[in-house]
């Protein structure tokens, strides 16, 4: 393909989406099926403007790649603990019932008892990438619902590595390792050099190792150099280039490049670099799946619909409906709430985006035949497009419903839970208020811009992480959106305003604390949209100040009543200046005689705590001699 004609397929790939999505999604379809839609109307078999849509299907399925980097950001151990349930459970009892559901259908059909188990297995999964855009935009994500999904996703995209072992163990003819390089998929530079079974399993053992070794030892090094040179674009191109290296590498060894980017993001999970790493990435997934999306829609053998359009009906249906009675019954046998349950099935009734790369690898591999393969890759199709109108069905008729009295709460989200607090800026003085708020079991999420302090920190345990505040969707991703409080901590005045101002902006019910360097830059706070302000030097001096008092001789309860008293006329004297301030001239003559004012009130309420103290006795020997000594004779 050469330059003009890729232009071409971008112009006209980018109208489709560009025009169908808002449409499908003002009319309640959802973005996905939008996506779809554009796909069959650009596709050959109506407008025929797209040519040859395997070629840009080579480079759309990098969507799937960035995708299953994402998702192995979010997998921790301490989340693959907590939701073991979910995903080995709910999980294993999908894939395993779905594939025996799947191989039953298939020997009464007739099919070789090998291939009905190898085609079970690959209708076994489901689309993450249909089933999280659709959850997403429904906003069911989160909770049950959205952690049910996700535990089986996820356990279905590990699943998909011993599949590659195991699936050519089913073969019913002899392999094609031509028509495997032909689909990019099995057979590798690896078969090309003709090495022996265990070099290549040691080639792959190796580069699997290599990935998890480099992301854990040489990766982090590396972004930590970058962030040093506080660019962000070379930032984001350095992630671009660890997803599209290790994809590379996965594929040079026979494995599939998506399942390489997973295992990459899993090894980053726990470094500080993960939320930065999801900001800069998330754009590029997004354009990319959409361009995935429509090039299936363009996909789509119409040719196989028109010679059977009765028999892939039924098999559209009929694998969606065994799809979500199995899942259905899993759910069931672990007890999840009947709407969630129902909920789950729906949701990943549909093929997978493996499935069209597993059926060329089973048809490489002599496991099923070529021409099932097309129609069974047109059902896999065709059950993305329906489910989106099948979830959309499912939410009007049951979960519009209100919950009944016996419906259980939903629990914690799969990913650290909703942050209540996001603290920016995680220096002397956010450290403060951030290990105050976790001291009281508040779910804090911690963001900062410096390497080096990030890595300080890190070393007595403290969880940061990397990346600057200013960035509406670095907040977003970090959860802002449902966040109740905003602590502006960094240590740059300019920046602390722009920031304050623009989530102010974005997030207009998330309260926002800041601190201020001094009394002007407070006022600047505040009317940038800030909710409340302190001055980062203010309680520290005026605790100094009470300690002097004391050392000079005075009582702790009379040095407390003073510096009480001079927070309260100070806090005062800031909310009278307040409406001056901007107005240079009229600012500095109320400050001065606001001052002398605070300077009186505060002497006469000295005197007046002295004279309660002597009245009382409560003051120490030397403390009544200063005070007699300053009587006039």
């Amino acid at each position: 393909m050469n330059g003009q004609g890729l232009l071409i397929q971008a112009l006209v790939y980018l109208t489709a989406g560009v025009v169908s999505v808002p449409i499908a999604k003002r009319i309640g379809l959802g973005s996905v099926l939008g996506y779809l839609i554009a796909g069959v109307i650009v596709g050959p078999f109506l407008l025929d403007l797209v040519g040859e849509p395997a070629d840009v299907m080579k480079f759309a399925e990098f969507g799937v790649v960035i995708l299953l980097f994402l998702i192995g950001l979010e997998v921790r151990p301490a989340l693959l603990w907590r939701m073991r349930t979910a995903i080995f459970g709910l999980g294993g009892g999908q894939m395993a019932g779905t594939t025996l559901a799947m191989a039953a259908a298939g020997l009464a059909l007739g099919l070789d008892w090998r291939t009905a188990l190898a085609a079970g297995a690959v209708l076994a999964l489901s689309s993450t990438a249909i089933v999280l855009a659709n959850l997403e935009e429904k906003g069911l994500r989160q909770g049950t619902l959205g952690e049910a999904v996700f535990g089986v996703l996820l356990f279905q995209d590990l699943a998909v590595i011993p599949l590659f072992a195991l699936l050519p163990l089913l073969a019913v003819t002899a392999p094609v390792h031509e028509a495997a390089a032909a689909a990019g998929h099995g057979a590798s530079l690896l078969d090309a050099m003709g090495l022996p079974g265990w070099a290549k399993a040691l080639a792959i053992l190796g580069a699997v190792a290599a990935v998890i070794g480099g992301g854990r030892y040489l990766v982090r090094p590396v972004f930590r150099f970058i962030a040093q040179a506080r660019l962000r674009e070379i930032f984001t191109a350095t992630a671009l280039l660890l997803v599209v290296a290790v994809a590379a590498l996965m594929q040079t060894v026979g494995l599939s490049p998506a399942l390489g980017a997973f295992l990459a993001g899993v090894v980053l999970a726990e470094s500080e670099f993960r939320r930065e790493l999801e900001t800069d990435i998330e754009p590029f997934r997004g354009l990319l799946l959409g361009l995935f999306f429509i090039t299936v829609g363009a996909g789509l053998d119409f040719s196989v619909i028109a010679r059977q359009p009765a028999l892939l009906i039924a098999l559209v249906i009929g694998m969606m409906v065994l799809k979500a009675v199995a899942m259905f019954g899993v759910g069931a046998l672990f007890r999840m709430p009947r709407r969630e349950a129902g909920a789950t099935a729906v949701s990943l009734a549909q093929g997978g985006e493996f499935a069209f790369v597993l059926l060329g690898f089973t048809v490489a591999a002599g496991v099923i035949d070529p021409d099932l393969s097309k129609l069974l890759s047109a059902v896999v199709a065709l059950s993305m497009a329906f489910t989106p109108l099948a979830f959309l069905a499912y939410e009007k008729l049951v979960l519009s419903r209100e919950a009944g009295p016996g419906a259980e709460p939903e629990h914690i989200p799969y990913d650290e839970g909703e942050p209540e607090v996001i603290v920016a800026g995680f220096g002397r003085f956010g450290q403060i208020a951030a290990r105050l708020l976790i001291a009281n079991d508040f779910n804090v999420v911690t963001l900062d811009s410096s390497i080096e302090q990030i890595e300080l920190l890190r070393a007595f345990g403290r969880k940061v992480h990397y990346g600057d505040a200013s960035r509406m969707d670095l907040l977003r991703t970090a959860g802002a959106e449902k966040a109740r409080l905003l602590i502006v901590a960094i240590d740059d005045k300019d920046k602390a305003v722009e920031l304050v101002e623009a989530a102010k902006l974005a997030f207009p019910n998330l309260t926002i604390l800041s601190r201020a360097w001094d009394r002007r830059h407070a006022y600047d706070l505040l009317a940038h949209g800030a909710d409340d302000v302190e001055r980062e030097s203010f309680e520290g001096s005026l605790a100094m100040g009470k300690r002097a008092l004391m050392r000079l001789g005075f009582s702790e309860r009379r040095a407390v009543g003073a510096a009480a008293a001079f927070r309260k006329l100070d806090r005062k004297l800031f909310e009278t200046l307040a409406p001056a301030y901007g107005q240079e001239e009229n600012y500095v003559l109320a400050s001065r005689d606001s001052t002398e004012t605070m300077e009186r009130l505060l002497n006469a309420e000295m005197r007046r705590v002295g004279a309660e103290e002597e009245v009382n006795d409560e003051l120490p020997f030397p403390a009544r001699r200063v005070e007699k000594d300053r009587q006039p004779v």
